[in-house]
């Protein structure tokens, strides 16, 4: 789980690494006038992509009119595709040079890292390409919670000498050393500033970039709570609002569109319930495969959704309503593989969703699928009563019971039926 700047130099000033002074964080541009800025500042795009900086989300105020102006323009922007919602202003620095610090995690030996280099303020990785020896690189073998005697002031005298001024060592070398502290303290998978902007004051932190471990949050809590952060978040964005709904609802779910993004015109928007989260990857990449053979790419799949390991009938029906309830979605697919997960709740809490919809007089979005495997007589057995029973709340539902077609065709059914249906 990715932090916004502001959050991530939150941290940092708590473990005694510089950062720039803190004016506040503004969600409008009408805020301004309640902070006290010291001008010049500079207005940062709270975003969790990169590009921000080229994108136009950062820029330098020299007064009140200039910072509204330009706060009205960044939240105007989009960056890769996520709307700016927040700005953070703080002080603007005057630095000399700019040098890069960072410590992760090695994917390939699981071991931690920490790399230093000269090239401070640009992409890492481009430098990491294009110049390797610009980059000096601590690979520690042991999980130690600190770095050893003379590991930081390794690393700084070699930064130091990069930058031509070998006197910078020794605060370079307490920055090295309380950053790689702060990664094991807070189970990061990354803690890295980009730039350290060298000023006449000393070594600042000008960015601040922290990714925590998803599955070490639960050790966190006490963290997460001092920031306000509940629940979790995207490494590239905020829970979107069916994301939050899914979670307390205690099922797993991610759109795959931005929640604000509008329909194209003649595509169809799938909605996705299948079973496991295996089964849930591959029905993603089915109907995209099957929309672009058959469909001429008309077809868009619409979420990622896990409703395997045995989830109520409450929250099976949950699943369908949170789909419907999203104007986006023309048709639903879903699949049952019965293992841990029961067909009979399954199917009990598809037909409530559509009940409880049809009594309410909330839009029906059609479903298709498939159910086999545990409590499919049963769930057969249901299925055949509750149709005779309420006909017509259960019109828009087809659901194939065994494996008289593979899922494939299944997919390829459901699209026909929803295009020919628009075509009427």
């Amino acid at each position: 789980m990715r932090l916004y700047e502001h959050e991530a130099k939150r941290i940092f000033q708590k473990r005694g690494i510089p950062v720039p002074e803190q004016y506040g964080v503004i969600h409008s541009s009408e805020e301004l006038e309640s902070l006290a800025v010291g001008y010049p500042a500079m207005l940062k795009a709270q975003v969790l992509v990169g590009g921000r900086g080229k994108a136009g989300g950062i820029k330098r105020a020299e007064n009140l009119r200039e910072a509204e102006e330009q706060a009205k323009e960044i939240f105007g922007l989009r960056i890769n595709g996520y709307p700016v919602e927040a700005i953070l202003l703080e002080e603007a620095l005057e630095g000399r040079a700019a040098c890069y610090i960072g410590a992760t995690m090695d994917p390939a030996t699981f071991n931690n890292v920490v790399l230093v280099s000269a090239s401070g303020g640009v992409d890492i990785e481009e430098v990491a390409r294009a110049r390797p020896e610009a980059i000096h690189r601590l690979e520690l073998i042991e999980n130690e919670p600190e770095l050893g005697p003379g590991q930081a002031q390794e690393l700084a005298e070699k930064l130091a000498r990069d930058l031509g001024n070998a006197a910078l060592a020794r605060e370079l070398a307490g920055i090295i050393s309380r950053l790689y502290s702060l990664y094991q303290a807070i189970d990061a998978k990354v803690c890295e500033i980009n730039p350290l902007l060298l000023t006449p004051e000393g070594p600042i932190a000008a960015d601040a970039k922290i990714v925590l471990d998803d599955n070490a949050l639960f050790r966190q809590a006490k963290l997460l709570e001092g920031l306000g952060i509940s629940g979790r978040r995207h490494d590239v964005a905020e829970p979107t609002p069916n994301e939050r709904r899914a979670q307390a609802a205690g099922f797993k779910y991610v759109d795959l569109l931005p929640p604000d993004e509008p329909k194209e015109p003649g595509k169809i928007y799938v909605g996705l319930v299948p079973g496991g989260a295996g089964y849930g990857i591959f029905s993603i990449d089915e109907v995209a495969n099957i929309g672009e053979r058959f469909f001429g790419g008309k077809v868009v799949p619409f979420n990622f959704m896990d409703s395997g390991g045995g989830p109520t009938q409450e929250q099976m029906a949950e699943m369908f309503h949170l789909l419907m309830d999203d104007p986006r979605v023309d048709l639903i697919i879903t699949s049952r593989f019965g293992g841990i997960s029961s067909c009979d709740i399954f199917i009990r809490g598809l037909v409530q969703a559509l009940r409880e919809r049809h009594a309410q007089g909330k839009r029906v979005v059609p479903v298709y699928g498939r159910m086999v495997g545990t409590d499919l007589p049963s769930a057969r057995d249901y299925l055949e009563k509750a149709k005779e029973e309420t006909p017509e709340a259960l019109k828009e539902m087809e659901i194939i019971v065994g494996n008289q077609k593979i899922m494939a065709e299944v997919i390829k059914e459901g699209l026909s039926r929803a295009l020919a249906s628009r075509r009427e």
